[in-house]
């Protein structure tokens, strides 16, 4: 009798859910249609038709969604990677980017791809035909390199003097008035007595060395950076490639200082860090809003450095305090030459 009304019961309860179905469409919106303004130029034909066939159902304006994309609640989910896809890099509007700006998105991308996290695996899991073969990542690669060689840091010819470079002062004069981002984040010139806490270099020639305030040193001691503690706060100055007459890559003239600061309410879109960047020796803030961040930082940060709570270059985890400690002081002991460059 049991099993009798179970089996009665089951046509009710499919019933109902096939009319939960139904009821969500109601509440399913389309994704917003733009047109197309300015598709990517200057770009081999090859290139473009990786980025076309892997990028551009989420990343442009001219999406080609399946049947079952647009059933909610999928459509929900679907229609938000989009909207935040579109932010980070809209193929559609490449016009609208700046010669900088293009260079700079195309260096993600090939970090995107090279690290596999692009495009995201749960849509190539459901759209297979957008994976990238090792030959498509290739002519990504080749692409970007190809940027970076035409701006290149490292002159053909060194200077014979055998001191070093020249390497550019930041002017004390634009420091009387301190500069400030779209999103309220103030240049802090104290982090140049902050503690050095990794050195790396980029695809574009460039040299960046890594501060961290008493905060973000203390969290790395302890292990303790997920999350990171509000009021850390980490400094990145990004210096030009120059070559010695020695053969030695140094820092040479000083590019942009990239600031990271946490506090987990304020920042709550970027994943609890705010972010800023200012560039030249009139140390110009980047971005034309506060949304800046939304639209560009925190898509790499999110997608790449997760593990180590969306900050790059950050000592491993793994590593025993006393090794991290060892660390640091190593890159205290190399500071110097660069710390009195941006003096």
């Amino acid at each position: 009798m049991k099993h009798v009304k179970q089996i009665r019961i089951l046509p009710i309860v499919l019933l109902c859910i096939l009319a939960g179905f139904i009821a969500l469409q109601f509440f399913n919106a389309p994704i917003e249609q733009r047109l197309v303004t300015g598709p990517m130029k200057n770009v081999p034909k090859e290139v473009a038709q990786v980025l076309e066939r892997s990028c551009y159902d989420c990343h442009s304006n001219a999406q080609n969604l399946t049947f079952l994309d647009k059933l909610a609640p999928i459509s929900w989910i679907v229609n938000k990677d989009i909207r935040r896809a579109r932010e980070v890099m809209n193929f559609s509007e490449w016009d609208k980017l700046s010669e900088a700006e293009q260079k700079g998105k195309f260096y993600a991308i090939f970090n995107m791809v090279r690290s596999e996290k692009m495009p995201l695996p749960s849509y190539a899991m459901t759209h297979p035909g957008a994976k990238l073969s090792q030959k498509e990542i290739e002519i990504i690669k080749q692409f970007a390199l190809s940027l970076s060689k035409k701006d290149s840091f490292i002159p053909a010819h060194s200077s014979p003097v055998e001191a070093g470079p020249k390497v550019e002062p930041l002017p004390t004069a634009v420091q009387a008035v301190v500069p400030v981002s779209p999103n309220g984040i103030s240049y802090n010139a104290d982090f140049k007595n902050w503690k050095v806490i990794g050195m790396s270099t980029l695809i574009d020639n460039s040299i960046r060395v890594i501060y961290g305030n008493d905060i973000v040193v203390k969290a790395i001691q302890e292990e303790n950076f997920h999350p990171w503690p509000d009021g850390s706060a980490v400094a990145k100055v990004v210096f030009k490639q120059t070559k010695k007459v020695n053969g030695e890559i140094v820092p040479g003239d000083f590019v942009n200082m990239q600031y990271m600061v946490k506090d987990g309410k304020e920042y709550t879109e970027t994943e609890g860090w705010g972010f800023a960047k200012f560039n030249g020796q009139e140390l110009k803030p980047t971005g034309k809003t506060a949304l800046f961040a939304q639209q560009s930082c925190i898509s790499c940060h999110r997608q790449l450095a997760e593990s180590t709570g969306y900050l790059f270059n950050v000592p491993p985890k793994v590593n025993s305090r006393k090794l991290i400690e060892q660390y640091l002081k190593t890159a205290q002991n190399e500071k110097s030459p660069i710390h009195t460059s941006i003096q």
